[in-house]
């Protein structure tokens, strides 16, 4: 059996709907599959989108069971019920470890610069012929999850492909036009209710070689500046918990724009090493906005002189 699943901190949409939407595709071509994870959803998984019905499996490990990781590649951070030795394919979006599965797996490591992995996903579902058997629901969730990881069409990271997908999936899922405000209004309303919760559910230790701070957590919501005045003081109690070297990067959609919060000088000053950014009492802004894996590129172009 083929076990589909991510990565060990959370679950976004993005890995979400990539583990149900392809766990569908190879069990329709016949090839068993599951859809697994051992984290919890983030609170980029909303309520109406848990509300679609679409689940992951329960899962038993078996010796002779093969993973294929979507949506992560970095070895260190895998689902912790992942034998690596038994991974057979890898398709993921975000950078540093295109080289080791390339020489690892050759061409089952689809690991390159797109919007969203869930665009790699339907690109599966397309190329197999069978996108008209694709059940609503994984098109519903394929779509959002584009709709997050490209910050409705407005990341830098954002192709062609990526716009093409979410036009063939939004008439599938027969999603209504106001479900991109909807859906970041019912995330932002999420993260609101618990904001420790919702930073511990997207945050990652990065390591030296990124030129990043240390502890460096994200967030999309629909206003930002409203989301900092209200619960700054939180968030920075939150934040200080976990080092003295943390960012905090509040992606606002209506604006298109990131509000990096950073009250540590240190992290600070390694964020304006690697842009030009204006910091006025530990907040930043950034337009357009952008993405903690965008960054991430740009601290390892700067390790290799790129």
């Amino acid at each position: 059996m083929k076990v589909i699943t991510s990565g060990s901190a959370y679950l976004d949409i993005d890995a979400y709907a990539c583990c149900i939407a392809y766990a569908e595709l190879l069990n329709l071509q016949g090839i068993p599959a599951r859809a697994v994870s051992s984290a919890k959803p983030n609170a980029s998984v909303s309520k109406t989108v848990l509300g679609w019905g679409a689940v992951l499996h329960d899962y038993r490990p078996t010796s002779n069971d093969e993973f294929v990781l979507v949506d992560v590649s970095d070895y260190h951070h895998f689902d912790p019920l992942v034998a690596l030795d038994r991974v057979v394919e890898v398709i993921d979006h975000h950078p540093g470890f295109e080289e080791y599965w390339a020489q690892t797996l050759g061409a089952d490591a689809d690991i390159r610069p797109i919007g969203a992995a869930a665009t790699q996903v339907f690109q599966r579902w397309k190329a197999a012929g069978l996108l008209s058997r694709m059940s609503e629901q994984s098109a519903a969730l394929l779509a959002t999850a584009i709709l997050d990881n490209t910050l409705n069409f407005t990341g830098q990271m954002t192709t062609t492909a990526d716009i093409d997908a979410y036009a063939e999936l939004v008439l599938h899922a027969k999603l209504t036009e106001d479900w991109p405000s909807h859906y970041f209004l019912e995330c932002q309303a999420s993260i609101e209710s618990d904001i420790s919760a919702a930073l511990a559910a997207d945050l990652k230790r990065m390591k030296p070689e990124s030129r990043l701070p240390e502890v460096f957590a994200q967030m999309t919501v629909w206003d930002a500046e409203a989301l900092i005045e209200k619960y700054r003081s939180e968030i920075c109690r939150c934040m200080r918990g976990q080092g003295d070297d943390w960012l905090l990067n509040v992606i606002c959609i209506s604006q298109r724009k990131s509000c990096l919060l950073a009250e540590p000088v240190v992290s600070q000053q390694r964020l304006s090493r690697l842009l030009p950014v204006e910091w006025q009492a530990g907040l930043a802004v950034l337009k357009p906005s952008i993405l903690r894996k965008e960054l991430l590129s740009l601290g390892l172009n700067a390790n290799s002189g790129g």
